[in-house]
């Protein structure tokens, strides 16, 4: 990950509309039960730059799925991105400190030193994160 510098008035806007910009997105997930069981299973998990991964090697089935909500979510930031006024990558950083919070227990996230977690407890996150 590049370490990029972020206004604090941009990490203030993108993580408010993270919350809503993404909303949309993380709803067509919810509904997707490939993703639900992905999820569950431990295969896919959140990561620090906004974007799902997944956790070890992956079926292709599994990749094509993680793929598609990473391109809806590249379009959700974006947009939301321009909106206000932050550049995508700051968006999605913020998004992806949102979504690593929002994980339950068991449900896999990626640490800031790039190690695949179970989450048990408060998540590690980057100290960006606010």
């Amino acid at each position: 990950m590049t370490t990029h510098r972020f206004t604090h008035k941009a990490i203030l806007i993108a993580g408010a509309l993270a919350l809503t910009g993404v909303a949309a997105v993380a709803y067509a997930q919810s509904r997707d039960p490939a993703y639900a069981a992905a999820r569950a299973a431990g295969q896919v998990g959140e990561q620090p730059d906004g974007y799902l991964g997944v956790v070890g090697g992956g079926s292709p089935a599994l990749r094509a799925l993680v793929n598609d909500i990473n391109i809806r979510r590249k379009a959700a930031y974006t947009q939301s991105a321009q909106a206000s006024g932050a550049t995508v990558e700051q968006f999605a950083f913020t998004s992806g400190c949102n979504l690593i919070a929002q994980t339950k227990a068991g449900e896999m996230y990626k640490t800031p030193a790039g190690a695949w977690e179970a989450r048990s407890g408060a998540p590690k996150r980057d100290p960006r994160c606010a």
